[in-house]
């Protein structure tokens, strides 16, 4: 009986397919913003279309000959979302005589060609493993420059997050995500044995021991530290939450999910009850339409009642980029850009960005399920992960599911910060995708390399070996 190998295709094609596409969706939106203000496609839209086809073919060229078996759906949504997101700061900058359009585009042309270099650069995401307690180094830095006197940026809006560097601003928390998934991963991917192995049971459930809840107790304290002396709840959140996925796709352990609830309740319930600007937040969701609440200032539901009013008038089909008036809405351009977008495009538009979302998440999780090793499993579940429950976040506070935070959308809300490690995400997601997708190599093994250890599998108990 003869045996059918499955020959796998780098589909640079497809991709290039799709770009096509995309940059017609993003340039497209920004071609609708000045016909619908019967404004004429003069230079600014022209360089603005050649910029972004420029970049996004300059991504796809390194993909080509860095990384040709990487996912050929990632990068096409990624500029579908990242020209829509532009199209509509530069609808806002109309109604609000600001520059913020152009000042994305530039940070746009950073993002993609710092994401191109990664993708170049580094030749194997198992790399990233050997500087495992650097990121967490890195990361407790990045935390604490926002409360440093001369490189703070002091209080703005409520929050203590950015730094300024000159005349230019960064938010470091965006960039410690992406260190946190590098440390949790190579810690995880190391120790995943001791945490399994050790520990006491109680009923179905095992526990592990105290001194192997360093990391969860750790994570718990740098995530109450951020709402504490920053009072960023959004990324509060966030932190915590890559922790308790990582080491749950870790272990599939109940347990530490049931330790996570628990520790993240307690947490929540006594910084509500001693910060006011968390009991204000969770009072403006509860009481959004009471008067008294809408009126108050700082800390009132006025941003949450008018963005949903503004995504209430844009009814089914919206009312067309460049016609509503989402400039209404405190932060359009940011915070609220969802209720931006749902103003002008409608129930229909919002939905199609949200599939765009949930297809760039699946492909990043499929990108985890391929990889062989478990450090990428890891990296690739958590910083897919990190993106999902962000946009989960944001949304959910627009739409009053759950209290607003001051989260940024993925690729769509106006900020330098946030597009830049989003876009390394992206160029670390298309590496592991890679590496995933790439076909084994054929032939005798090298002298001295054991089969059983050499063959790919599911995800070890252990650190891989023979790499």
């Amino acid at each position: 009986m003869s045996q059918q190998i499955a020959v796998v295709r780098p589909r640079r094609n497809v991709e290039a397919l799709l770009l096509v596409i995309a940059l017609g969706i993003g340039i497209g939106a920004g071609a609708m913003v000045s016909l619908d203000r019967n404004e004429p496609l003069g230079s600014g839209f022209w360089f603005q279309a050649g910029t972004l086809t420029g970049l996004a073919m300059v991504f796809h060229v390194v993909l080509r000959v860095r990384a040709s078996y990487a996912d050929p759906v990632i990068l096409p949504i990624v500029v579908a979302l990242n020209g829509i997101g532009i199209a509509m700061i530069q609808s806002l900058d109309a109604a609000t005589g600001t520059d913020a359009g152009a000042n994305q585009l530039r940070w746009t042309a950073v993002s993609v060609l710092f994401a191109s270099a990664v993708v170049w650069f580094l030749k194997d995401h198992r790399m990233l493993r050997r500087y495992t307690f650097i990121s967490l180094a890195v990361s407790a830095l990045l935390l604490i420059l926002p409360l440093v006197p001369g490189v703070s940026a002091g209080d703005i809006n409520g929050a203590n997050v950015w730094i300024r560097l000159g005349s230019l601003q960064f938010q470091p928390g965006e960039i410690v995500k992406i260190t946190l998934a590098v440390f949790f991963a190579g810690y995880l991917s190391v120790n995943r044995d001791l945490i399994l192995l050790a520990g006491r049971k109680i009923g179905p459930l095992q526990f592990p021991r105290v001194k192997d809840m360093g990391p969860m107790v750790t994570a718990w304290a740098v995530s109450v530290g951020v709402l504490i002396f920053q009072h960023d709840l959004g990324m509060s959140i966030l932190f915590f939450g890559l922790f308790m996925v990582m080491i749950y796709v870790a272990t599939s352990r109940a347990s530490w999910l049931l330790l996570g609830v628990v520790l993240m309740a307690g947490g929540g319930y006594a910084t509500a009850n001693m910060f006011p600007h968390v009991r204000l937040r969770i009072d403006a969701w509860v009481n959004a339409f009471d008067p008294q609440v809408f009126a108050r200032f700082p800390g009132g539901s006025a941003q949450i009642v008018e963005g949903l009013f503004g995504m209430a008038d844009g009814g089914l089909v919206g009312n067309g980029l460049g016609l509503g008036r989402p400039e209404l809405v405190p932060f359009a351009n940011s915070d609220m850009i969802i209720a931006s977008l749902g103003e002008e495009l409608g129930l229909i538009g919002l939905f199609a960005i949200v599939a765009l979302y949930l297809l760039l998440f699946t492909r990043g999780f499929r990108a985890a399920l391929g990889t062989r090793d478990p450090f990428g499993k890891l990296l690739a579940c958590g910083l897919s992960f990190a993106m999902a429950l962000q946009c989960f976040i944001i949304m959910g506070g627009v739409t009053r599911l759950i209290p607003l935070t001051g989260l940024t959308t993925p690729f769509l809300s106006a900020g330098g910060s946030s597009l830049l490690a989003n876009w390394i995400i992206v160029a670390l997601l298309l590496r592991i995708s890679d590496a995933a997708r790439r076909p084994d190599a054929t032939g005798p093994l090298p002298a001295g390399i054991d089969k059983s250890v050499a063959a790919p599998g599911h995800m070890p108990g252990g650190p891989e070996q023979g790499h």
